[in-house]
Parts: structure tokens; sequence; C-alpha cells
């Protein structure tokens, strides 16, 4: 039994108190998460209005689809510094503001220039947002149910990634095809000042505010998060920031954190090469390629999302209980398989779109209850406190870097080798089965503050 676990055993209440604080606290902040996956997966729906009324081609396409991501690489890559910096609350802050201000401008924009000034901001702040969220939310939870705590960040993200489907299904049948589009960006608006007045409210985090000499700020936050013994966690923070200090000047790239690191990259960058957002992005273009109608492949992406939903649901209970690496393994063999399905049922002479279906949603349940789960809980834990907003931006940029360059060859790609590039993201997978079996250390249930080479284990 961890410390926290023992100071809370024989105080119940206390206990229910700390999980409702810290819970609210969590879901607060995981609001950016919803405002990440609204934002990236509205595009979806607007990729051929896109299209039409600025004339682009599919090169263009891609790249105007990409020019989100691409903000989100300098996003994910400048917001670590800020974090540990300035402060985890101070950097959400800034991201809620970017997304009203995007969000609106996208939805306004009079040009296809325009458009994308507005929407790379929008990358910016999903960027910042895939850094800060899952740090802030580990740094208020204790260990036994961290995992559980940091996955609300990515269940938000896929409940965004479905809000967003059904908001571009109700606006589609509501309003002009011509100024569809318009709405479909602009609404993102509503959530985005949601997020912006929640941030507002949210405490600073304790370990933040403890490594930087703010002790007795440190101990009333863990109060009101409800903390069983503040003076406790304290002494734990200072002790793991007296060892860092001993150890010389926190850098990154140093040969102590080189599993954390190379383990961040991993990580990442299988998590785009399952081809996750090329999916998501290109959801309905993809269906219709099966034969499905325009309504009918809105109405497909919907059932993406809703998949996506309820297995990341699932995933919450079980990242905790079995581990981080149990999940990977179980994933990537489905996900391996679902891909290479879809794959030879678009190269096949005579399609079923029911098995396309069938696998599609096969890949995302496996994916939302394995990469999908532990990408941010991972990541936002590996590293050692010192060096966790680095972190943290390294594994964030290699996953926006990846993600970027795969959605913009997408469509290029597809046109070309058709469902083949299917093939290749399941290929993928089972190469991600051998680096979780070879290299991928467990971090379930350990302190942050013992999160170093000796406490992770293969």
């Amino acid at each position: 039994m961890n410390s926290v676990s023992a100071s809370f055993a024989g105080a119940p209440d206390e206990e229910a108190r700390a999980t409702v604080a810290i819970v609210l606290s969590a879901t607060g902040a995981a609001l950016g998460g919803l405002l990440f996956g609204f934002d990236t997966a509205v595009i979806s729906g607007a990729t051929q209005a896109l299209q039409a009324q600025f004339g682009l081609t599919d090169a263009m396409l891609g790249f105007t689809v990409a020019s989100a991501l691409i903000g989100t690489v300098l996003g994910s890559l400048v917001a670590g510094a800020p974090a540990d910096r300035y402060g985890r609350k101070a950097v959400m802050l800034t991201v809620a503001i970017a997304y009203v201000v995007s969000s609106l401008g996208t939805g306004l924009a009079p040009d296809l220039d325009t458009f994308l000034v507005f929407r790379f901001m929008g990358g910016l702040a999903i960027g910042a947002a895939s850094v800060v969220t899952p740090i802030y939310i580990a740094e208020v939870s204790p260990a036994r149910f961290r995992g559980r705590l940091v996955a609300m960040n990515q269940l938000n993200i896929v409940l965004g990634i479905l809000i967003a489907f059904l908001s571009n299904y109700i606006i589609a049948g509501l309003v002009s095809h011509d100024v569809a589009w318009r709405w479909m960006f602009g609404i993102v608006a509503v959530p985005s000042a949601i997020f912006l007045a929640v941030t507002l409210l949210l405490p600073e985090s304790p370990r933040w505010l403890a490594i930087h000499g703010q002790a007795d700020r440190a101990k009333g936050v863990m109060k009101r998060l409800g903390f069983a013994d503040p003076r406790a966690e304290l002494a734990r923070i200072e002790l793991a920031e007296a060892r860092e200090e001993a150890a010389g000047k926190p850098r990154l790239f140093r040969r102590s954190h080189f599993t954390p690191v190379a383990c961040a990259i991993a990580i990442a960058m299988f998590n785009q090469l399952s081809g996750i957002n090329a999916l998501l992005y290109y959801a309905p273009r993809i269906f219709e390629l099966a034969g499905a109608g325009a309504d009918s492949a809105l109405l497909q992406s919907i059932a993406v999302g809703g998949t996506n939903l309820v297995f990341t649901v699932a995933a919450l209970f079980l990242i905790d209980r079995f581990g981080r690496r149990p999940l990977l393994f179980a994933g990537s063999v489905i996900c391996a398989a679902t891909l290479l399905l879809v794959g030879w049922q678009l190269e096949s002479a005579y399609p079923d779109g029911t098995l396309i279906l069938f696998g599609l949603l096969g890949f995302i349940a496996a994916f939302a209850m394995s990469q999908g789960a532990v990408i941010w809980v991972f990541i936002s834990e590996v590293f050692p406190s010192a060096v966790r907003g680095k972190g943290q931006a390294l594994g964030s940029t290699t996953h926006w870097v990846m993600a970027a360059a795969i959605t913009w060859a997408f469509p290029v790609f597809a046109a070309s080798v058709g469902g083949w590039v299917f093939a290749f993201f399941g290929a993928m997978m089972l190469l991600q089965l051998v680096w979780t079996w070879k290299f991928m250390p467990e971090t379930n249930g350990i302190a942050l503050e013992d999160m170093n080479l000796g406490s992770v284990r293969a």
C-alpha cells in the first residue's frame, strides 16, 4: 500500500471528500481535452465544402486539414517551458482564450488564407492542451487512481470527437450547404467559453507550487483537494526535488532519462502510425469509398465516434486494474487484425460495406481501450517531476508531427494505393506489439515522485 492509500485507510469520509474534490478538478481541466477532440474532428464534416468553396486539389485539401496539426506541433513544442515556469493554470487559461478566438475566426473567415491562420491558431491551442492538461490532472491525483483520472482527459477527447460528428450531422440537416461549414467551426466557441470560465476556478497544481518555493500555497491546495496528509505529501515532493537538484541542473536529454524519453517518442509515434487521425478526419470520405451515400457516411461517422466513447469509458475501469502494458498488448493485436481486414475489403473486387464498417468500428474499439487510453497517461507520469513539462512536450510534439504528416499525406496515398494504406497501418500495430513486449516499462501505481529508472519495471 502506498503512503497516500495508507493515509486514507480508516478515514472513509475524508477519502470520499478527497475523491470528489480531485475528480472535480480533473474533470474541469479535462474540458480542455473535450475541445481538443471537438476542434480536431469538426473538420471531417467540412472537407468537401472546403474543397468546393476554395477550389482545393487533393494535396491542398490535405494541407488545409493538416494546418491545425502543424499548429499543434508548435503548440506542443513550446507549451512545456511556460507550464514549468508560469504554472499549469496560466497555460490552460491561454489555451482557452485561443480556442474561443480560433473557432470564431474559422467560422467567419472570408478567404482561405484567413481560414488557415485561425485554424493554425486552434492547432496551437490543441497542442498546448495536449501538454498541460494531462500534467495538471496527474499532479492533482494520488497514484492509486491517477490512471483513471488522467484517462478522463482521453474520455473527454473522444466525447469531443463524438460531439463534433453529431454537430456536423445536425448542422448539415438544418443549415444551407453553402454556409453549413461555417457553423460547424463557429459552434466550437460555445464549449470554449465554458472551458475558459471553468479554468478560472481551478486551483494551481500543488506539485508545481511546491517545487517553486510556495509550500504554504501548495499545502492549502492539497487541503482544498482533500489530501489526507498534505504535510507528508509535501515532504515527498520536496525530497524528490532535492534528489533532482543533487543530480544537477534538470535536463531532459541526459543518460538517466533515456528510457522515458525513448518510450515517450515511441508510444507517440505508434499512436499516429495506427492511422487513427486519418480515420477520424476523413471518416465520411472513407465510408463513401466503401459505397455509402453522403448522409449515410455522416451517420456511420457518428457510429465511429460513439464506439470510441463507449470503449474509452471501458478503459477507465481497466487501466489501473491491469496496467498500461496489458492494454497495449491486446490492442495491438486487434488493431492490426481489423486494419488488415479494412485494407483487404477496400481492395476487393466486391467490397462489403458491412465488413468495412465492422473492421473500422473494431479498430476504433481496440484503439480506444489501448493506445487511446494509455498514451497521455503514460507520457504524463513516466518522467521525473523536474522535467515532466519538457517530457510531456516532447511526447506531444512527436505525436503531432506524426499526425500532421499522416493527415497531410493520407488523401494523396489513398488515391494512389487505395486500401493498402490500411494494411500499412496494420503492420505498424504489429511493430507496436513487439515494442511493448521488449521495451515498454509498466508505470501503474508508482507515485510520481518515485518515477525513475529504479521504480518503473518492464
